[in-house]
Parts: C-alpha cells; sequence; structure tokens
C-alpha cells in the first residue's frame, strides 16, 4: 500500500482545532452563557393540581352536603365537613405531587448527551453542558444538540425536518477552514441519517435556529395509557350509577317518610360512599412511582404504558455485543494468508493492522475501531482520510480514501469476512483457507471482520467497488460475556421468559456465545438469508423453537418481532441503532441502550437502560409485575371497601330503617382509605414466587372477573356484618345512634383488616410498610374514639356511646370479618388471577 502524504498546514490547523477547550475553559463559559437548553422541562404545578382535583365529582359532592349542613343551620357539621373535604382532597394532592416530583427526575435522567472533545480527550457529557466552541463528535442515528460546522469527517446527510418541515435529507460536507458557510452547517435537532463527523459548536439553547423558531417549546403531553381509559370508563361507570341509584334513593326517602332533606343528605351519602375517585389517583400514583422505582434499577421509563406491559413480556429479542456481552473489545488474533496466525509484534500483524485502523473512524466510536487504534499504539496514520464509503446493505464493508502520491489514492476496506472476500475475488483455494479460520475463530466465540487495500493511481471520487482489492487478512476480537448475564438469563427462564438473540454476527460466533451464555440452542441458528426465504407464516413456526438468529439485516429484525407477535407472545425488543427503530416501535415494549444507543433508538423506545446492561432488563420485569400485583390488591381493596359504604347509605332509605352513614362518617373513612392505598399498597415487595411463573397472557385486564368477583363478595361480607350488627343491636334495643355508632367502628375495623391481609401478600413486609399501616390504623382509631367520646363530635356524627362491651365486640368482629374475608379471597389464586 502507498504510503500516505505528509499532512497539509490545514490539516494540521485541524488537528489542532480538535483538540477541544479545556475544561476549566468549558466551566467558565457555562457559567457565563448558562446552559444549552431551549425551555425548561413542563411540569404542573402546585395550583393546577389543585384546580384539577377540584373538578372531581367527590369534591362537588362534597360542596353540596356542606351546602345542605349550611342551609339547614348545623353550622359545626358543614365545617367539620368541609375541613374533612379539604383533608381528603389535600391527601389526593399529596400523593399527585409526589408522581410530578417522580416525573421530574425520571425526565431529568432522560435529558440527551453528547459526546464531546476536551482537553484532546474524548467524553460523554449533558447536551445542557454544552458551550460554544465545544468539539461535538456527530455519529449516525444522533441528533445534533447544538447549532455547528463541520470540520471533519464525512458528508452528512441530515433529516431537518423538525426545523424546516421537509422530510428530504440534505447533505453537509466539512469545511477545513472551519467558517460557518451553509454548506457546513448542521443545525440543533437535525437527526444525523448518514456518516459520522466533527462539528465546532456555535450557538447553544435559544440561540439556535431551533430555539428562535420555538419548534420545541410546545411539549407533547403523554397519552393515556390502556388501564387509565379502562379506570377512567371504570369511574364514568360508577359515577352514572351513583347518580342513578342516588336519585332513587333521593325519591323513595321522600315520598316513604315525607323527609325530602333527608333524602338529599342520604342521596349524596350514597353518591360520595360510592364514587371510587381514588381509582384514577391510585393508579398515576403507582405508576408513577413505579417509574421512579425502575429508574433506581438503572431502567427509564419514557412511556408510562411500558409499566404495563413490562410485567407482561414473554419473549426478550436481544443483541450480542454490549448487552450480553461487556462491549469492551480486544483485539485477540491475526491472520494472514501466507503466515497463518501471526502474533502482534511481527510485521505481517503490523501491516493487517495498519491497514485496519486507516479503515477505521479518526475519532473511534465503535468497540472494535477503538481495539483497533489500541493495537496500533505508534502505527496510527498520519493526516486525515479524504472521504468514506459508509456500509451498505449489499456491501457489508467499511471502505476509506487516503491521500497517496501527488493525485493517487489508497484505498483501506474492513468488514463482514464473506463480504471482504467477495471484493477480493480470490480463488477458490485461498478463499477456503480464510472461511476456514473464520469458522476456528466463530467457534471460539470472537467476532471476525475482514481487512483490505487498494490503489488507484488518479483519484477520480469514484466507488472504489470495482476496484482490484488485496486481502491483508483476518482480525478477531474477542468480547467477554459480562458476569451478571448467565444468571439473568436463568431468572428469566425461572420466569418464563425465553431470550432471543438476534445478531448482525457470524453464524459460528452467535451460536458460541449463546451457548456460554446460557441461552437455549436446541434450536440451532437461523441466518437472515434462511429467515428471508420464508414467508411470514413458516417464520412464525420457526420462532417458536429457534432462539438464535444471525447475520440478521437490519429490516429483517422487524419481520421477527412480528413474527414473535404472530406466534402470541408479547416482545420486548432491544436496540441501539438507526436501523433498530422500526422494531423497537413495533414491539410491545421497545429497550434503547443508554450509553451506545443513538438518539433514534430512544426516541423510539418505551425504556431506555442506563447501564446497557441485560440483568436490568430482566429485574425490571420483576419491578413490572411487582407493580402489576400491587395495583390489583390495592384496586380490590378499594371495591371491598367501598360496597360496604354504599351499601350502608343505600340500604336504610330503602327498607325504611334509621340512617347509618352520613357524610361525615365517609369523610372519615375516606381518610383510611386514600393514605392505606398510597402508602401501604404502592410500596409492598413483591411475593417469593412472582419471577417463578409465567408472565400473564396478552390482553389480560388489571382487575379479572374472577377477582373481581372475590372483591365484591369480600365487600358484601363486609356490608352484612355492618349492617346485620346494626339490626341486631336495633332488635336488642339499642338507641339507632349507638348502633349507628357500633357500626362505623365495626366498617372501620373491617377496613383496616382487609387491607391487612391485602398488604402483606407479599415478602415480608417492609418496616416502613408496617410503620405506615400501624400510623394509619392509628390514626383510624383515634378519629373514632373521638368521635365517640367527645360529646360535639359525637352529636355531629349523630353518635351515642356504646357499652364497652359491644364497642369492643364490634371492633373486634370487624377486624375478624375483614381478616376472614381478605385471607379467603388469598386462597383462591387461579380464580383470583
Amino acid at each position: 500500500m502507498t504510503s500516505a502524504a505528509k499532512p497539509s498546514a490545514s490539516t494540521e490547523a485541524v488537528s489542532s482545532r480538535l483538540q477541544g477547550l479545556s475544561e476549566a475553559e468549558a466551566a467558565r463559559r457555562l457559567a457565563a452563557d448558562g446552559p444549552n437548553r431551549l425551555a425548561p422541562p413542563r411540569r404542573r404545578r402546585l395550583p393546577e393540581i389543585v384546580r384539577d382535583v377540584l373538578r372531581e365529582p367527590m369534591f362537588l359532592l362534597l360542596l353540596a352536603a356542606v351546602g345542605v349542613y349550611f342551609v339547614l343551620g348545623d353550622h359545626a357539621e358543614a365545617a367539620f365537613l368541609f375541613a374533612g373535604a379539604l383533608a381528603t382532597i389535600g391527601l389526593v394532592v399529596v400523593q399527585e405531587a409526589r408522581s410530578e416530583r417522580a416525573l421530574a427526575a425520571l425526565k431529568a435522567l432522560a435529558e440527551p448527551t453528547a459526546q464531546v472533545v476536551r482537553g484532546g480527550r474524548t467524553r460523554r457529557i449533558a447536551a445542557a453542558d454544552l458551550v460554544c466552541d465545544d468539539i461535538l463528535l456527530l455519529s449516525e442515528g444522533c441528533r445534533a444538540p447544538a447549532d455547528g460546522v463541520l470540520l471533519a469527517g464525512d458528508v452528512l446527510s441530515l433529516d431537518e425536518s423538525v426545523l424546516t418541515g421537509e422530510s428530504a435529507p440534505v447533505d453537509r460536507a466539512p469545511d477545513a477552514s472551519g467558517q460557518d458557510v451553509e454548506a457546513s452547517r448542521v443545525a440543533a435537532g437535525a437527526l444525523i441519517v448518514r456518516g459520522h463527523g466533527v462539528a465546532r459548536v456555535t450557538a447553544i439553547g435559544a440561540a439556535t435556529r431551533l430555539g428562535q423558531i420555538g419548534a420545541a417549546l410546545a411539549q407533547a403531553h403523554e397519552p393515556p395509557t390502556p388501564l387509565q381509559r379502562a379506570t377512567r370508563r371504570l369511574v364514568g361507570a360508577f359515577g352514572v350509577a351513583a347518580v342513578g341509584l342516588a336519585g332513587l334513593v333521593f325519591v323513595t326517602h321522600g315520598v316513604l317518610h315525607g323527609d325530602w332533606v333527608g333524602g338529599i343528605l342520604a342521596a349524596l351519602t350514597l353518591g360520595i360512599a360510592l364514587i371510587p375517585e381514588e381509582f384514577p389517583m391510585v393508579l398515576a400514583v403507582f405508576l408513577a412511582l413505579g417509574g421512579w422505582r425502575l429508574a433506581q434499577g438503572q431502567v427509564l421509563v419514557r412511556r408510562t404504558a411500558a409499566i404495563e406491559a413490562l410485567g407482561a413480556i414473554s419473549v426478550l429479542c436481544v443483541d450480542k455485543t454490549g448487552t450480553l456481552t461487556r462491549n469492551r473489545m480486544r483485539l485477540a488474533e491475526q491472520w494472514r494468508p501466507d503466515d497463518g496466525v501471526v502474533a502482534r509484534d511481527r510485521p505481517g500483524a503490523r501491516v493487517l493492522i495498519e491497514v485496519a485502523v486507516r479503515a477505521s473512524a479518526a475519532q473511534p466510536l465503535d468497540p472494535m475501531d477503538r481495539a483497533l487504534h489500541a493495537a496500533a499504539r505508534r502505527w496510527r496514520p498520519a493526516g486525515a482520510p479524504l472521504r468514506s464509503y459508509p456500509l451498505r446493505p449489499d456491501r457489508l464493508v467499511f471502505i476509506q480514501a487516503w491521500p497517496a502520491g501527488e493525485a493517487g489514492v489508497d484505498f483501506a476496506a474492513k468488514g463482514a469476512p464473506e463480504a471482504i472476500l467477495e471484493l477480493c475475488r480470490l480463488p477458490p483455494p485461498a478463499r477456503a483457507a480464510a472461511e476456514a479460520c473464520v469458522a476456528q475463530f466463530a467457534a471460539q466465540g470472537l467476532r471476525v471482520l475482514g481487512v483490505a487495500c487498494a490503489v488507484r493511481d488518479q483519484d477520480d471520487g469514484g466507488d472504489p467497488g470495482d476496484e482490484a482489492f488485496h486481502f491483508e487478512g483476518l482480525v478477531a476480537f474477542e468480547d467477554p460475556i459480562r458476569d451478571e448475564v448467565p444468571e439473568a438469563l436463568a431468572a428469566a427462564a425461572a420466569a418464563g421468559v425465553k431470550v432471543v438473540m438476534i445478531t448482525g454476527d457470524f453464524p459460528a460466533t452467535a451460536l458460541a456465545i449463546a451457548r456460554d451464555a446460557g441461552i437455549d440452542v436446541a434450536g440451532g441458528v437461523m441466518s437472515g438469508a434462511e429467515t428471508a426465504a420464508l414467508d411470514d407464516g413458516a417464520l412464525a413456526q420457526a420462532v417458536r423453537t429457534v432462539r438464535v438468529f444471525a447475520r440478521v439485516a437490519p429490516d429483517q429484525k422487524l419481520r421477527l418481532v412480528r413474527a414473535l407477535q404472530a406466534a402470541g407472545e408479547r416482545v420486548g425488543m432491544f436496540g441501539d441503532g438507526v436501523n433498530d427503530a422500526p422494531a423497537l416501535e413495533a414491539a410491545d415494549v421497545g429497550v434503547a441502550m443508554g450509553r451506545r444507543g443513538v438518539d433514534v433508538a430512544r426516541e423510539a423506545s418505551d425504556l431506555i437502560l442506563l447501564d446497557d446492561r441485560f440483568a436490568s432488563v430482566v429485574s425490571g420485569i420483576g419491578e413490572g409485575r411487582r407493580i402489576f400485583a400491587n395495583l390489583q390488591a390495592a384496586l380490590a381493596y378499594l371495591v371491598a371497601v367501598h360496597i360496604p359504604m354504599a351499601g350502608l347509605a343505600l340500604l336504610p332509605p330503602l327498607l325504611g330503617g334509621p340512617a347509618v352513614l352520613f357524610p361525615m362518617q365517609v369523610v372519615l373513612l375516606e381518610l383510611v382509605i386514600d393514605p392505606m392505598c398510597a402508602l401501604v399498597f404502592e410500596g409492598r415487595k413483591a411475593s417469593a414466587g412472582a419471577m417463578r411463573r409465567p408472565p400473564r397472557t396478552a390482553g389480560a385486564p388489571l382487575m379479572s372477573a374472577g377477582r373481581l368477583a372475590i372483591a365484591i363478595a369480600q365487600g358484601f361480607a363486609l356490608l352484612a356484618g355492618a349492617y346485620g350488627a346494626h339490626l341486631v343491636l336495633l332488635a336488642q334495643g339499642l338507641a339507632p345512634s349507638a348502633t349507628r355508632a357500633a357500626a362505623f367502628v365495626f366498617l372501620v375495623a373491617a377496613n383496616l383488616g382487609v387491607a391487612a391481609v391485602l398488604a402483606a401478600a407479599g415478602r415480608a413486609a417492609d418496616p416502613r410498610q408496617r410503620v405506615a399501616f400501624a400510623g394509619i390504623a392509628a390514626l383510624a382509631a383515634s378519629g373514632v374514639l373521638a368521635a365517640l367520646l367527645v360529646p360535639p363530635l359525637a352529636a355531629m356524627f349523630g353518635f351515642s356511646l356504646p357499652s364497652a362491651g359491644v364497642a369492643w365486640a364490634a371492633a373486634g368482629l370487624g377486624f375478624a370479618t375483614g381478616v376472614i374475608a381478605g385471607a379467603a379471597g388469598r386462597l383462591l389464586p387461579r380464580v383470583a388471577t
């Protein structure tokens, strides 16, 4: 290969500028100019949260009850009810604010990053920390985080539709002079469709073109998740039922008893008791805090719906490099046609590595390019390449052109061994020898690249595909399996989650790595060519048994995801490149790599792995199952405790007996229910067998018919106990105010009993959970005692103090009834699932 020409003065100037700013200078500019942000993240403020809560039907009904008591002259009752309403609403506001803080923390974690050169060293920083004159490394699939001008690298193809609305890509060429001209400008927000380059930042934040036109100021709100839509429909149905039954109670009470004012209070009590306003709050809090907990495990949630789907994943489609392996390539072997396997210090190995380095990026981002640069040490070429020819679907080879002599050009190429062998047009014996070495290296789990070079006497800028390339040899890289991967794969298998490897690597290499990692290889390996030869039906059958797919083209990943879904699987898809975006979008849960993933992959994904570790997603599946199970428990609890409240408000007017519940009692019960859901159920640990059973079936509702039936039965058991105690005590001659007090004690105790059983359904309770439950129980007991023992409060609640024996019996029977009802539901796991 012809030696490179001496670098020109302009090339040396570019190299000097590529050293970047010093850290001290960058810090000074950041302090002076501010962060590289267009607008602060949009989040709901406290006044907005309060305004939204005040629109809830529950609060409107409470205000109506306050108004009725005020008109009747019961100012103390009106004041207490208003204070209770504020406390109830305050709990909701606190939980909503808690959710907003969790979501804000997630958004902060999701802020974009940028690769820069500072003080001659490449590092990744938050995009907000970019300053003018930073040297920015741009790669295919990333969005430019600031305005800049290209200094070196490829001719970039940019998608500037976010700025111009035009979908057609535009080209930007490096300008060694560094002048800010249109032909070399890169605008913030532009997507690099093709190529790699080095740019100097010229504008940040609001000073960029994107900031000036305000394209990113309006932030889109995430649409409601399927569970949130289903919950809203459920609350709406309950609301309609509440209105109908409240109207019936009002008319019945007025007609039968001639007490229309009492009918209004009875109707309001039923409406307040029947509307499950906690459902949306519980769902929002659980999903927001669930996303925050996932982020603590290095799994960042971009779309809340992914939390719902995470626990139902049945197949994980993963790449090999960086997911199962460490993504720390090391050059392990070198092979030349004439010398065979050669040591790195031999002359033949040096020539091979030099050509491979010339076919690598000058500022390497790819792990294999970095390994080659590390191996070359002092052999790195001087100057800069003239141009690059990136990989194409029909030619899996990367080629760079270097100046040679007065007008000539040297081409250095590296890529898939079979593609390099095809490019070199080797005779059959030489090709067979190379292929045998490739198979030997691949069987050892090494990743193999072919290396070749060519010379053109006169540089005409044309494609080098027709040149007579000389085959230099093979380089093989070692990338060890991550230490935690075998254990994570075993955990996934125990949880009924199948793992499928989809890689562009050589089939034998993929099979060896899969076998060493612990992936099921009984079905063998299927190549991209074999995949392409199958129709959709045959492929859907093949994916039932095959777990390793190699030499897969990017567009085939999407087809494999759809084939798995056609086979009835819920698919989690890992991806990090531009061409992974369609498969990430199509998967039930798309997972992008946080460290090495490009912006396009992140934008298409539902989750981002902050540490790029496969084990983090397996842990995330367990967390997803925990969140879903806790939601089921919380909603079952809400159904179970709302039925006796509604029943005690409905039955007396219809049956002609004295009222058992007034709005004040319902408000006091709500003060127990809301924190119980938010503090106790949300923090419940996963059950011991959560990751030892198969994932739930696709489309399984949050509350199955069986689980809903059990919750309803539990609710009717509490209703029967409370109303039965009321009737028995009435029959024994106790005053209605005393029986009302006993029934209320029974109901509060039963409420705590059900919660105690459901909240303890996971593993050994967290100490904080026990403290929260004990605190809520103590507050509930204090509230009941105050309502019984403080005369003004007792009069306000319509209570008179029953005997100590009756009160203790009501409390004991209520708690026992709640515990038995809760335990009975747990004895029917198959029905309740």
